[in-house]
């Protein structure tokens, strides 16, 4: 890895990643808020019949229980709007951008090889998804406390749901950084990644609102990620070996592609 590259590639993301870490921060503190006012009522209305039960979820999610508004609100389409900002964005461009605006042969003309270049750009970027995910559960953490429900959550797996959601973004932001090498402009990187990352989240939201499509929810890398079960210490190793696979194959692919691929002439 090539430090003063890494450290470039935190730097163009410095004025995002403090906008993105506070907005998230807030919305961590928020989810607490929200099933302090709103579970009675929705377990209420769980109870009564009223209303499906499904439909007072969301995704895999929900307000009955502390761990599952966790899981509620890390699918949420705000958090997967900001985390996106880096796993989609920031990935899709990161080396599609430089070769559109011809500055990816200025940066390979220096004695840095493109393996090297590659791993710089990913660890960077998967330090501030990293970051940001850290910052939205500590957010909920302060939230639980500011609320006195603690002591619904158990603090000792956080680690895990941390590593756990590390893995199902990393997947995505490998495969935005494969999708990166592979074109000379960021637009079709950008485009296929975002349909990667929608495929997954329309399944895992079809499964939950209708019984008979249950079934895509395994197909999703979202249900692979369940903070609740996490943090009642039933996690399934299956979802840890599924998400590592979706993020390790992406880096072998970049790696054995991106050294051996001819460059054109910019567009």
């Amino acid at each position: 890895m090539n430090g003063p590259l890494f450290g470039q590639t935190l730097a163009w993301q410095r004025l995002r990643w403090i906008i993105v870490s506070i907005a998230i921060f807030g919305w961590g503190i928020l989810i607490p808020v929200v099933y302090a006012a709103f579970s009675d009522v929705i377990r209420d209305l769980a109870n009564s019949g009223a209303f499906p039960e499904e439909l007072l979820s969301f995704g895999s999610g929900s307000l009955f229980t502390l761990p599952g508004a966790v899981t509620l609100g890390t699918q949420h389409p705000l958090v997967l709007a900001m985390l996106g900002i880096f796993a989609v964005g920031a990935t899709s461009t990161a080396i599609a951008g430089e070769r559109q605006r011809g500055t990816l042969e200025v940066l390979l003309s220096r004695p840095i090889s493109r393996t090297t270049v590659y791993a710089s750009i990913t660890a960077g970027l998967l330090l501030v998804v990293a970051c940001v995910l850290f910052t939205f559960l500590a957010g909920f953490v302060v939230g639980a406390a500011i609320q006195g429900v603690l002591d619904e959550l158990p603090i000792e797996h956080m680690p895990m749901v941390l590593l756990n959601g590390l893995l199902l973004w990393g997947a995505f932001s490998t495969f935005g950084l494969a999708a990166s090498v592979s074109f000379d402009r960021p637009g079709p990187a950008i485009g296929l990644t975002l349909a990667y990352l929608i495929v997954n989240y329309f399944f895992e939201i079809l499964g939950s609102l209708w019984r008979e499509a249950e079934w895509t929810q395994e197909f999703s890398l979202f249900h692979h990620f369940q903070p609740a079960e996490i943090l009642a210490g039933a996690l399934d190793p299956i979802d840890l070996v599924i998400l590592g696979t979706a993020f390790v194959l992406p880096i072998v692919y970049a790696l054995v592609v991106f050294p051996r691929r001819d460059l054109a002439a910019p567009a």
